[in-house]
């Protein structure tokens, strides 16, 4: 269920919305949901205006949200860019005026990217004023999750995780060319029940030889002499020392979890876009004891400062850390 549909749940149809942060895809999508939600095909053209604020005159904008719905219900007027009609005291008394109107029959979507060093006053009071939902970009290791999810709510098809990791390490965290990929890899399936790694390989997505899901699943199955050698390749494709040690402590600290307290735990811990993790990490489980993980996250602290005050260079702290948890595995043989 998204965000959209808890408030409409929660507090009816009809309000006034603030949607603000850096993803604007999932932000167009919340604006679309409300269109739809409130609005039919039938009167959708008299009842709906999109307004970018960068262009809009303040009495055009006030004589537009003052306009009642014509043979329906709602009516929704979408504010585009919000964040331009900051910099003047009367824009922002005009946005607040609105915001707090509750006039009937409207459904008023103000839509915003907040640039830092902003007037928080101004969005701090709009967000008071409003139902307000924050779309941050989505975090590299939830991208696996979220296309996982958008396969089975857009397409009701199964993405396995295989190609779920193999597109975003391809791709990235544009969601907007995640999702277009997605549809052409479900129209690629066809009548199969599943998108496969296939699929992605045969849609010529370039995929890298090595990305981070795959690695650390190395280093949680004791691969470790593979994972020394995939090193070096994923620092060439972008990622960096500390960030692949940030990982590292997460997935150990995750393995730990499931010796301390079971998958349960595990389970009630991952976030919900990365709860697919779980049966691979407790499998890796089975392969350490808690003062294996203890001595690994200690000696990984001691990598982390190194990271960030030695001349020497993150393939060298890493791989020396390797190193060491292959000759303490080769010992305890």
């Amino acid at each position: 269920m998204s965000r959209v549909s808890d408030f409409i749940d929660s507090q009816g149809l009809g309000g006034t919305y603030f949607l603000h942060g850096e993803d604007e895809y999932r932000k167009q999508k919340s604006v679309q949901e409300l269109i739809n939600a409130h609005l039919d095909q039938e009167t959708k053209d008299f009842n709906l205006d999109v307004i970018r604020a960068a262009e809009v005159d303040l009495e055009h904008l006030a004589r537009t949200v003052s306009t009642p719905p014509m043979s329906s219900e709602w009516r929704v007027v979408v504010v585009l860019g919000v964040e331009n009609l900051a910099g003047a005291a009367k824009s922002r008394d005009l946005v607040l005026d609105l915001a707090e109107g509750n006039l009937p029959g409207l459904v008023l979507v103000f839509s915003a990217s907040i640039p830092k060093g902003s007037k928080a006053k101004f969005y701090s009071s709009l967000q008071k004023k409003s139902r307000v939902i924050q779309y941050n970009p989505l975090r590299t290791d939830d991208v696996p999750g979220w296309l996982m999810e958008q396969g089975e709510q857009r397409f009701a098809m199964k993405v396995e995780a295989e190609a779920a990791v193999a597109m975003a390490a391809a791709v990235g965290t544009d969601l907007g060319v995640l999702s277009q990929e997605l549809e052409k890899l479900v129209a690629l399936a066809g009548g199969e029940q599943s998108v496969k790694r296939s699929h992605v390989e045969a849609a010529g997505i370039t995929l890298p030889t090595q990305n981070r899901w795959q690695w650390f699943d190395l280093v949680g199955k004791k691969k470790f002499e593979k994972a020394a050698k995939g090193l070096p390749v994923l620092l060439t494709q972008g990622e960096n020392g500390v960030g692949l040690t940030i990982g590292l402590s997460t997935h150990l600290l995750r393995i730990g979890l499931v010796l301390e307290g079971g998958t349960v735990s595990l389970e009630g811990l991952l976030p919900p876009h990365q709860k697919w993790l779980a049966r691979e990490i407790v499998l890796q489980a089975q392969e350490w004891s808690k003062e294996e993980i203890c001595s690994a996250l200690i000696n990984l602290l001691r990598v982390d400062r190194l990271l960030k005050a030695s001349t020497l260079s993150d393939q060298h702290h890493l791989e020396e850390w390797l190193l060491t948890l292959r000759f303490q595995k080769d010992a305890i043989a």
